[in-house]
């Protein structure tokens, strides 16, 4: 992943410099590699981007590949689903819906982890096998948590799997599956869009090394 960029914005102008952001690295995507693999997270990010990015001009949405940093495991409908969010690209936009890749809530959350790794997949891999995505979008919270990775929690040190079940997290709803740390690291860009007074004295901390 290349060096550390940090950009401090008004609030009012994240969502376009986000949506510009993942754009530009789809378009340099397709014309290095032919495709774009995306991770994607819930929150606020998501909403934005599901209304901004459409408006953008010359997006090969057909070449977009769209995953999960981390699901939380819930239907499709219920409202804490992110799937829920994304869905609604479908029909704005011309991105197949079979290119878009959600969890499938009916599993175990353990089977639900094995069965998303499986889907994660088809991402092409880099020398240490780990599927290497062109741009992850994460959030973080007020506690400096990413995807379901909270601190504290065993799966900091998860070095194995590259998608994990946890059952236990201590935001509701307890089950989810996410993305591990080594796939994070593996990615060529990775995106942090966090925004709120709660989150400025963790995004201080975590920028400062």
């Amino acid at each position: 992943m290349p060096g550390r960029k940090v950009h401090v914005l008004p609030t009012a102008d994240i969502p376009t410099a986000v949506c510009d952001f993942v754009a530009e690295q789809s378009k340099a995507a397709v014309r290095e590699r032919g495709a774009f693999y995306l991770g994607v997270s819930g929150g606020s990010v998501a909403k934005f981007m599901v209304e901004g990015l459409p408006k953008i001009q010359g997006v090969e949405w057909d070449k977009w590949h769209v995953f999960f940093c981390d699901e939380r495991l819930v239907p499709f409908e219920d409202g804490d689903s992110t799937y829920k969010i994304y869905r609604e690209l479908i029909g704005k936009v011309n991105l197949p819906e079979s290119q878009i890749y959600p969890i499938d809530p009916s599993l175990s959350v353990a089977d639900a982890a094995k069965d998303y790794s499986a889907k994660v997949g088809i991402v092409p891999s880099g020398g240490d096998k780990l599927p290497v995505f062109d741009l992850l979008v994460l959030g973080m919270g007020p506690d400096g948590h990413t995807c379901s990775l909270f601190p504290g929690h065993k799966l900091l040190k998860e070095e194995s799997l590259i998608v994990a079940p946890i059952d236990d997290s201590p935001k509701p709803p307890p089950c989810r599956v996410t993305l591990t740390y080594p796939v994070i690291n593996s990615a060529r860009c990775a995106m942090f869009a966090s925004a709120g007074a709660s989150k400025a004295e963790v995004v201080q901390v975590r920028t400062s090394f």
